[in-house]
């Protein structure tokens, strides 16, 4: 992810460097720290509301549930660092060199640790649905927290050339915090090899196993034979599953995809740029740099799209959604919010937000303190 306010272009060599076009100041001053802004509210809110639910209203803890509590925790770790993004956008570095390191370590760990969740989550349920029997004894609580140490352990061990790597560089007056620290040629190789372990890997080990897990779900005899209820349970289960397909999947199509596409050719236009001169130019380094800033963007949705994951797929969240209208409307039975809440959740959540003063007052006052904190000093 890109902090600085500047195209690579414009941080080395002065000598070679493009001139600024008018595409920076917008992006720099407007549509970036606004959408950051926005992102890092509803991220923030989404992603404490979850680890609430998680922490303190699941009474029988799953794999799925220790599993979105790690992903959550990533989302959440990568949404705090994002007001660090917002300030460099349009301020120069201020904070040193070893917070530039340990803001880009964060950011990259937590980044690639929600991947590589959501990669075990698909895996999970694809065991859970494609092979029920095993699922029993490879899907225990003690193997998940085994594997989300095992995940971290991979996580934080392949992101720790970062600390190697970033740092900050003076452009004129101006201090940035990049990525590459100057070192590009060696970054580049570090970040290709990133990629493809750390995100094309897993991206075909969740289209495998997504695949498979369709093929089962549309066989005619899935879930037949188990009586009535059985086939409600059946039912349930395949909404789910669904569920969490469409998710994850526009989460990786929508939100990595595009930024680990950006990423490479951003970085490969940045060497050919100051490798072989003749064969780019500045509009197509200003181009990349667009596209690498607008799909930093998307990937930090991902932030907002993960908690609906577990908002759609969870165990016990209707009946959690229930008690929250019961406190809303404490004079009204609860049955006709109950059937609500599972024909229009999101519908609901915003009449509960509306109804209740007490929620009401908190919304407006976290809208108040991010702007007072994060667009006010941008101005």
């Amino acid at each position: 992810m890109h902090f600085s306010n500047k195209s690579a272009g414009s941080t080395q060599n002065s000598s070679n460097s493009c001139p600024e076009g008018d595409y920076n100041t917008v992006l720099k001053y407007l549509l970036l720290p606004i959408s950051f802004s926005l992102l890092f509210l509803f991220g923030l809110s989404l992603n404490a509301f979850t680890l609430f639910f998680i922490k303190f209203r699941t009474k029988h803890w799953t794999p799925f549930t220790i599993y979105m509590l790690n992903l959550t925790v990533c989302d959440t770790l990568f949404v705090l660092m994002l007001p660090v993004a917002i300030y460099h956008q349009v301020k120069d570095w201020p904070f040193g060199e070893p917070l530039c390191k340990i803001t880009f370590f964060v950011v990259n760990a937590n980044h690639y640790g929600s991947i590589l969740f959501l990669s075990v989550i698909s895996l999970h349920r694809f065991i859970g649905i494609c092979y029920p029997v095993r699922s029993l004894s490879w899907n225990s609580t003690r193997r998940a927290k085994l594997v989300s140490v095992g995940v971290w352990a991979c996580v934080l061990s392949s992101q720790a050339p970062i600390l190697y790597f970033s740092g900050t560089e003076k452009y004129g007056k101006d201090i940035l915090c990049i990525e590459d620290g100057g070192l590009l040629d060696d970054f580049l190789v570090y970040s290709s090899v990133i990629s493809v372990v750390m995100f094309v890997l897993p991206f075909m080990v969740v289209m495998v196993c997504y695949s498979l897990m369709l093929r089962k779900l549309l066989e005619p005899s899935w879930g037949s034979g188990e009586g009535q209820q059985g086939l409600r349970a059946a039912h349930r289960t395949k909404q789910k599953a669904l569920k969490m397909i469409i998710i994850v999947l526009m989460t990786f199509m929508f939100c990595f995809l595009p930024f680990h596409i950006s990423k490479s050719l951003y970085f490969q236009v940045i060497s050919l740029y100051f490798n072989h001169r003749e064969q780019m130019t500045c509009e197509q380094l200003d181009a990349s740099y667009i596209a690498y800033q607008v799909t930093c963007l998307m990937l930090t949705a991902n932030s907002v799209m993960d908690p609906i994951l577990y908002f759609m797929a969870g165990q016990d969240f209707s009946a959690h959604l229930s008690q929250v209208a019961k406190l809303a409307w404490p004079g009204q039975t609860g049955h006709t919010h109950t059937g609500r809440f599972e024909h229009g959740r999101t519908t609901i959540i915003i009449f509960v937000v509306i109804t209740n003063p007490k929620l009401s007052d908190f919304l407006v006052y976290s809208s108040v303190i991010s702007v007072v904190m994060f667009v006010l000093p941008f101005t």
